[in-house]
C-alpha cells in the first residue's frame, strides 16, 4: 500500500542484484529498497505524515444515547411555590397519556439528575406516563428543610409537594435513603398512591408488621443480588404488605437501577402497564 501511494519500488527479502540501499523496518518486516537518500527521506517523511493523518482521524462515535432514550423528549425543570421550595424534573407523556403519575425519589449519592442521565424520564415520557423526579432537601437544587428533620415532616413534605405539583395518582419510585420520605408518607397515606417501587429503602425498620399490613397499595420491591445489608434488611419488613412481587436484579448491588438500567426499566415498565 505504501509502495502504491509514494510510486516506489520494494522487494521484501533482498536487494536487486547490483543496488544496495539503506533498510527501514516496517512493522515486523524488513524492507530492503533501491533508493537514493533523498527518497529514502521523502518516504519517511510520508510515512510520518500518514502516521499523524491516522492518530487524528476520528474513531467512530460513542454511542451516548440510553436504551428506548429519544431526542423528542423535552425535561422541564422549576420549583414547588412556597418556603421550602423543592425542585423538581418532569416529563409529559409523548401521546396516549395513562391515568398513574411515577415520582421518582434517590438515594443518598444522587440527585433527581440521575433519572435524567439513566434516560427512565425520557423512557416514561414515550411510554405514556408523566413523570416528576425531586432532589430531596439538601440535595441538588433543594436546600436543606427544617421539615425534613422529623418522620412527620418529611410524609408532609412530600405531601405538600404532591399536592403542589398535582400529582393525583402517584407510583412512588424510592431507592435508599428516600426511604425516609416514601415509608412514613406510605404508611401515613397509603390510600394517595396507586402504586409503590421500593428500592432497598432506608428505615424499614422504624415501622411494626401491622403497620405494613394495613397499607393495600400494590408493590413492587426491587433490589440487587450483589447488596448484601440494606436490600436484606429492608425485604424482611417489606415482605408484610399484603400486596408485593419481588424482582431481584441479578449481578446488580445497591443501586441496582444503575447496574442493570434495561433490566430495570422492563420491570419497572412491566409493573406500571399492569396496575389497575
Amino acid at each position: 500500500m505504501v509502495a502504491a501511494l509514494f510510486g516506489c519500488w520494494f522487494r521484501v527479502g533482498g536487494a536487486r542484484p547490483g543496488v544496495s540501499g539503506p533498510v527501514i523496518p516496517v512493522g515486523p518486516t524488513v524492507v530492503q529498497t533501491s533508493m537514493s537518500r533523498s527518497q529514502v527521506a521523502l518516504l519517511g517523511l510520508g510515512l510520518l505524515l500518514m502516521l499523524l493523518l491516522y492518530v487524528g482521524l476520528p474513531g467512530p462515535p460513542e454511542q451516548t444515547s440510553w436504551l428506548w432514550g429519544g431526542p423528542n423528549v423535552t425535561v422541564l425543570a422549576g420549583l414547588t411555590p412556597g418556603n421550602s421550595p423543592i425542585f423538581y424534573r418532569e416529563v409529559l407523556p409523548l401521546h396516549g397519556a395513562r391515568r398513574v403519575e411515577v415520582v421518582l425519589l434517590h438515594g443518598k449519592a444522587f440527585t433527581s439528575h440521575t433519572w435524567e442521565q439513566l434516560g427512565t424520564l425520557q423512557l416514561l415520557a414515550q411510554r405514556g406516563y408523566r413523570a416528576v423526579a425531586l432532589d430531596l432537601p439538601g440535595f441538588g437544587n433543594s436546600a436543606p428543610s427544617k421539615e425534613a428533620s422529623t418522620e412527620a415532616g418529611r410524609a408532609e413534605l412530600l405531601e405538600r409537594v404532591l399536592r403542589d405539583l398535582e400529582v393525583h395518582n402517584a407510583v412512588l419510585v424510592s431507592p435508599s435513603l428516600s426511604g425516609h420520605y416514601a415509608l412514613p408518607f406510605l404508611i401515613r397515606g397509603h390510600h394517595q398512591l396507586r402504586g409503590f417501587v421500593p428500592i432497598a429503602p432506608a428505615s424499614t425498620q422504624n415501622y411494626t408488621q401491622e403497620q405494613f399490613w394495613a397499607v393495600k397499595t400494590p408493590t413492587l420491591i426491587l433490589y440487587g443480588e450483589l447488596d448484601r445489608i440494606l436490600a436484606r434488611e429492608s425485604l424482611r419488613q417489606l415482605r408484610h404488605l399484603p400486596n408485593h412481587s419481588v424482582v431481584k436484579l441479578r449481578d446488580a448491588g445497591h443501586a441496582c437501577y444503575l447496574h442493570k438500567p434495561q433490566d430495570f426499566h422492563l420491570v419497572l415498565l412491566a409493573f406500571l402497564d399492569h396496575l389497575p
